[in-house]
């Protein structure tokens, strides 16, 4: 299933890239962003290059089972031997051969190794499912991040758009009040105040967009996107139909596909097999065993004999180590205690990722309570503000009401972009909470 995400992932990067560099500033959808990072993001290559090693480790445990060949060559110069009784007197000299030569085959098949084998193969297959989920782990919170700035980049472009309109809005007033200057109407103070308003409104815009540069370059450089794209955020996510299944839902969610969870329910099986392989220390070790020598010249007689020795053997090897009956103790001993932590590792992942899933489900249905909040608070703040400028038009409010209704709907317009936004967050901190992102 996660190769096919990613080999999907891959293909719809290469599409993304090609379609980018035609155009550096074009719509891209969240998923578009996510297929990006699969491929071009340099935050991951590290975890793919991890779980590239842990497949290699367990073609290297696999090699264990194949046999075990040794040969070897010689060729040395032998010097003359003498001969004396046992007292060192008669000291005879005794010719020797001077060249000397050595040949040997030896091969070993391992036949039983107390599971040693076997385990480190099984081993080595849970590293790298450990490495496949750390790698998923990795993923998920690069998207976690992706999405953040994604979500901020729509945020600001809505606030950029609120800050504009208030801004054409105020000068529209602005030049009322200049007009009703002109005819003695206005105070001049009022039109100073009003021009503070719209320099405040500007400099905002200003920090808007320095901050829209800003998670852009973020964006762009953490996916991996061509250098200079500008993104521009799906306007039609906010009206996607986002699930609003129970807490319970999200929790089961959670315990079955969360990498978190997942990598910790593999640590316990990696600790519990480190126990088996320090208990097949203690198990002896079986192999099939055949060689062949040929040495010369034959030394063993008396003169030796400037001929060749040789001959072959088949047979079982049996070895035990005899020293693992009191060595292998404090090494399960520690295996176990790993386990234990292992345990219990998992038990409080278990724990945050309970409180994680609750605290977001709150937070996410809170947000649908908020945006319905501050939508009714937006469309009072707007007939507030028609009010009072039609009253301050009629000379029956001060410029202060115009300024304080001002600023009361401009807050109303941001907090209704944030509220919607949220609901999006939330959305995706739930889905990164049950490895679903």
């Amino acid at each position: 299933m996660n190769n096919l995400r990613l080999l999907a992932g891959l293909a719809c990067a290469a599409l993304l890239s090609g379609a980018l560099r035609a155009n550096a500033s074009s719509v891209i959808t969240l998923e578009e962003i996510f297929a990006s990072a699969e491929s071009g993001s340099a935050q991951l290559r590290p975890s793919l290059a991890a779980m590239d090693e842990a497949e290699r480790e367990i073609s290297a445990a696999k090699a264990a089972r194949l046999p075990d060949i040794n040969a070897s060559l010689t060729v040395s110069y032998i010097g003359d031997g003498f001969t004396t009784k046992r007292n060192f007197a008669d000291y005879q000299k005794a010719p020797i051969p001077h060249l000397g030569t050595g040949l040997s085959l030896g091969i070993n098949q391992p036949v039983y190794a107390g599971g040693a084998i076997a385990g480190a193969i099984d081993m080595a297959q849970l590293k790298s499912t450990a490495a496949r989920f750390a790698s998923d782990l990795a993923r998920d919170n690069l998207r976690i991040q992706l999405a953040g700035y994604y979500l901020d980049i729509y945020k600001y472009d809505n606030l950029r758009g609120v800050v504009e309109r208030n801004i054409e809005s105020a000068r529209k007033v602005l030049a009322e009040m200049q007009a009703r200057y002109e005819q003695g109407t206005a105070l001049r103070n009022d039109i100073t105040r009003y021009e503070l308003l719209v320099s405040n409104l500007e400099l905002r815009l200003v920090k808007i967009n320095n901050m829209l540069e800003v998670l852009n370059t973020s964006l762009v450089t953490v996916a991996g996107l061509p250098e200079g794209t500008v993104v521009h955020p799906d306007t039609t996510i906010l009206s996607q139909a986002l699930p609003m299944q129970g807490e319970n839902w999200w929790r089961e969610e959670a315990y079955r596909e969360s990498p978190a969870l997942s990598l910790a329910r593999n640590g316990v099986r990696i600790s519990s097999k480190a126990e088996d392989l320090v208990r097949a220390d203690r198990m002896p070790k079986v192999g099939l065993q055949a060689g062949w020598t040929m040495d010369g010249p034959i030394l063993v007689e008396i003169p030796p004999i400037n001929r060749n020795l040789s001959y072959w053997y088949v047979g079982v090897g049996v070895s035990y180590n005899i020293s693992s009956l009191y060595k292998t103790n404090k090494s399960l001993a520690r295996s176990r205690a790993a386990t234990r932590k292992a345990r219990e590792e998992l038990e409080a992942a278990t724990e945050n990722v309970d409180l994680a899933v609750h605290s977001r489900h709150v937070h996410y249905l809170e947000a649908y309570e908020e945006l319905k909040t501050q939508e009714k608070s937006v469309e009072l703040a707007e007939r507030n503000y028609r009010n009072i400028a039609t009253r301050y038009s009629e000379g029956m409010a001060l410029v202060t009401d115009m300024l304080d209704a001002a600023d009361a709907r401009l807050n109303a317009q941001q907090q209704l972009v944030n509220a919607r936004i949220d609901i999006i967050y939330y959305y995706y901190q739930l889905l990164f909470t049950t490895g679903k992102i």
